[in-house]
């Protein structure tokens, strides 16, 4: 029994595994459905439902009807610097979870920022791997707390996207257990019931039959819950079996059951390691009430108030200001005329691209934010500025119709080989990536009525694979085959390559468009639709934003990624924020000093323009409740608390690790421990901001800190560090220490950040913030040993605001054990 109290007793899973025959036992092994593992009837198990996290739990559907809360994204959360408030996120979640049924939330994602160009970073929390442990272990607490299971994933080294179902990582002994592992050591140590396999091999061995799985994580970590695989990684029986994997998902028809129950009877997996997964499993399902009927997980729903609240406030405690020239806060009092610019103001990014994705029922843009902060009080115009120059939306409900019943949105149909109608309902959406297909399926068609806002060449596209087509009334304007490629289920199954076309549109006749898309085995059913209008003329559309920024008392105007350079399956390019985005904040920025940049993006962008604004602030990608956090950021109702979970480079190439290209199939991690702030240390350049860089509302004053003199090997200790509020406002502030052993016998970073502890204080008034340092941050992993060692000798000790900004170093004497 764990000490928490939390699951049953070894006898009990004992006697539960005495009444399961191998056929039993090996069919627990593999997921019942997509998202389900199965049921057992002989030792009362139902079946226990996953879902995608961490940015809300979507459910078993991917259906726009069934809305979610929709969380700021992970870089978002690993920028709270605040474990109190990343636990009551994990509450959230497990309340989301409870109320679609789910039982298992696939969500903290530990994989680090080890690049600027992963695609995928707006679902990791950041660079640096206690930082990301500290975040993760709370986001598990708050989980697992309400009777919710966690899973830690993707263990391990899964740290970009460019070909990641197959890529090997070749990354040393001492790294692995410094830099990539310790995350996951964080979340065992945390009490975390799952981890997931990612799809990647690390020094030739696949993940879902690593060697790894046993040893550290079952070995010397301890770790008792399940080893699940990524959805799909899984590609044979018996090298994981014979492995420490233990659940293989998706199912049915998985390349477990009959396979690997002829493989035990064959001799060639022993039935003690079915047993020993099955054992697994059966504790998972005692902890979160799969083995008892009608038991729920016990946690406190979240109402839609509460939600909102609790998520308006994360935006503005995960918002990072980045630069302040006292533009910020604004005082509504001495404004007439607010001008918002940008396509971001109106239509954010509030989630990135992915199987993470949820369907929120409400999002606040930037825009709606100030408006209704503002309203009644300061003229607001908003003015779009030159396109993204992207392919173009889904459709959405603002100006197509069902054609059957007039309603806002599509008509989603289902057609048998003859064209028979097997099903038809109203959606909200273009985007279909499960539609209801039986057997006899054959085409999903998706129609609608447009009524085009706007006169001139639109652009149209359909995502899917197989043969695919595009109408405009009785006119074919796009039809082909589209064979799939890949094997990657983001791509596979929720974002599929668009295919466009142009067509002339006229406001003044509605037209229907029809697509129509085979079903092909193997290839998906996702199946997308989109359109979008002619954008405008670039230097009208700059012209036209300049001149609300010179009519305005102050500018906010909103820049971003897109949904073609952030997303899971696809690495990045670079990272400018492309179209016209830099000129555009380059152009207000001339005529109107108080001109807020606000950055709407999930990983790091270049800011040639960082000089040129009045303030910058990086939002991430905040969530539903986008706008309301901004506008309490922008006009003083709330302080920005965010600090950088991510050194950012002025330019690409400025940043010291940037491959993330595997070179015949293996990607090499030459860099070894020196990864985020490590590296630019190493290598002298300055970045356009740090690690831990953030301002706030306020100025502060460093004191005296207080450090031991000595400790013994293998021991903690506490820095004590006084800080004086010397502004005008309330505020928060996150001191941060960082280590360094410049003569050590062994490579080490130039410093390596050890710590962090927030303190909150009043104009005028003092706080002390008390750092703890664990053991662990002084030793380091001996790969002749094969064991962690503390070198004794002088740490130097650097305590400040970033891991560039040190405003008081001392050291400390670490004692040998002789």
């Amino acid at each position: 029994m764990r000490e928490d109290g939390v699951g049953i007793s070894e006898d009990t899973l004992d006697r539960l595994l005495e009444k399961l025959d191998l056929v039993q036992k090996v069919r627990l092994l593999s997921g019942a459905t997509t998202w389900r593992t199965a049921g057992e009837q002989a030792v009362g198990l139902r079946e226990m439902v996953t879902s995608d996290g961490p940015a809300g739990v979507r459910g078993e559907a991917w259906d726009e009807r069934l809305t979610s809360a929709l969380l700021p994204s992970a870089s978002a959360i690993g920028a709270l610097w605040d474990e109190d408030l990343v636990e009551r996120l994990g509450g959230l979640l497990a309340s989301e979870a409870v109320r679609k049924g789910v039982d298992v939330v696939l969500a903290p994602t530990l994989n680090l920022h080890r690049t600027p160009l992963g695609g995928r970073h707006f679902e990791c929390f950041s660079e640096d791997p206690v930082l990301t442990g500290r975040t993760g272990a709370a986001l598990i607490r708050g989980i697992q707390g309400a009777g919710v299971a966690a899973t830690a994933k993707h263990y391990v080294a899964n740290d970009s996207e460019t070909g990641r179902m197959h890529v090997d990582v070749r990354v040393s002994e001492r790294v692995l257990h410094e830099v990539y592992l310790a995350p996951f050591e964080a979340a065992v140590e945390a009490g975390v019931w799952l981890v997931m396999a990612g799809y990647n091999g690390v020094n030739g061995a696949t993940m879902t039959a690593s060697p790894l799985l046993a040893q550290p994580l079952k070995g010397d970590w301890g770790f008792d819950g399940v080893v699940v695989s990524d959805w799909g990684a899984l590609r044979s029986a018996r090298e994981p079996a014979l492995a420490a994997l233990d659940l293989a998902m998706p199912g049915p028809q998985g390349p477990w059951e009959a396979s690997l129950v002829r493989a035990v009877r064959d001799g060639h997996v022993p039935e003690a390691a079915v047993d020993e997964k099955v054992r697994r499993l059966l504790r998972l399902a005692g902890r979160v009430g799969a083995l008892e009927p009608g038991r729920r997980p016990r946690t406190a729903a979240y109402g839609p108030d509460d939600t909102r609240t609790l998520l308006r406030r994360t935006v503005a405690a995960g918002c990072v200001l980045l630069t302040n020239r006292e533009v910020l806060p604004l005082d509504p009092g001495s404004l007439a005329k607010v001008a918002v610019i940008g396509v971001h103001a109106a239509s954010p990014r509030v989630q990135g691209g992915g199987s993470a994705g949820v369907f929120p029922s409400r999002v606040v843009t930037p825009l709606d934010g100030i408006r209704a902060r503002l309203d009644g009080l300061v003229e607001v115009v908003h003015v779009p500025g030159p396109g993204l120059g992207v392919p173009p939306a889904p459709l959405a409900a603002d100006w197509c119709a069902d054609p059957r019943s007039g309603e806002p949105g599509v008509l989603l149909r289902v057609l048998d080989e003859a064209g028979r109608e097997l099903h038809a309902e109203h959606r909200f959406s273009g985007t279909q990536l499960e539609p209801p297909v039986g057997p006899e399926a054959r085409t999903v068609e998706i129609s609608a009525l447009l009524r085009p806002p706007t006169t001139g060449e639109w652009t149209f596209g359909i995502a899917g694979f197989g043969r695919m087509s595009l109408t405009l009334g009785e006119r074919t304007v796009l039809e082909g085959a589209f064979p799939c490629t890949t094997d990657d289920p983001a791509i596979v199954h929720v974002n599929p390559p668009l295919h466009t076309v142009r067509a002339a549109l006229d406001t003044t006749r509605p037209v229907l468009l029809t697509a129509r898309r085979e079903l092909v085995p193997g290839a998906g059913r996702a199946t997308i639709v989109a359109a979008a209008p002619p954008e405008p003329e670039a230097a009208a559309a700059l012209a036209e934003a300049v001149r609300a920024a010179r009519d305005a008392d102050a500018v906010v105007v909103v820049v971003g990624t897109t949904e073609h350079t952030e997303t899971e399956g696809h690495d990045r390019g670079g990272l400018s924020l492309g179209g016209h985005q830099d000129a555009l904040v380059r152009a207000v920025a001339a005529v109107n000093r108080r001109t807020i940049a606000v950055v709407n993006s999930g990983g790091p962008v270049e800011l040639p323009w960082r000089d040129e604004v009045g303030a910058a602030l990086l939002t991430w990608f905040p969530g539903q409740e986008a706008g309301t956090g901004l506008a309490d950021l922008l006009f003083g109702d709330a302080e920005p608390g965010g600090r950088l979970p991510t050194t950012w480079a002025a330019a690409l190439t400025d940043a010291p690790v940037t491959h993330a290209q595997p070179d015949d199939g293996r990607l090499a991690y030459d860099e070894g421990v020196h990864i985020g702030h490590r590296a630019w240390l190493l290598t002298g350049r300055e970045p356009a901001y740090w690690f831990g860089h953030g301002l706030g509302y306020t100025t502060w004053e460093y004191g005296t800190v207080r450090a031991p003199a000595d400790v013994a090997e293998g021991s903690p200790f506490t820095v004590r560090v006084p800080v004086r509020n010397t502004g005008t406002r309330p505020g928060r502030e996150v001191v941060q220490v960082y280590l360094a052993r410049p003569d050590s016998t062994v490579e080490r970073p130039v410093r390596w950040f050890a710590g962090y502890a927030a303190v909150h204080a009043e104009p005028g008034t003092s706080a002390t913030a008390v750092v703890e340092i664990p053991a662990r941050a002084l030793r380091h992993w001996s790969r002749t040993e094969g064991a962690w060692r503390t070198e004794p000798g002088t740490f130097d000790i650097h305590v400040g605001r970033s891991a560039g900004d040190a405003a008081w170093s001392g050291a400390v004497e670490v004692r040998g054990a002789g």
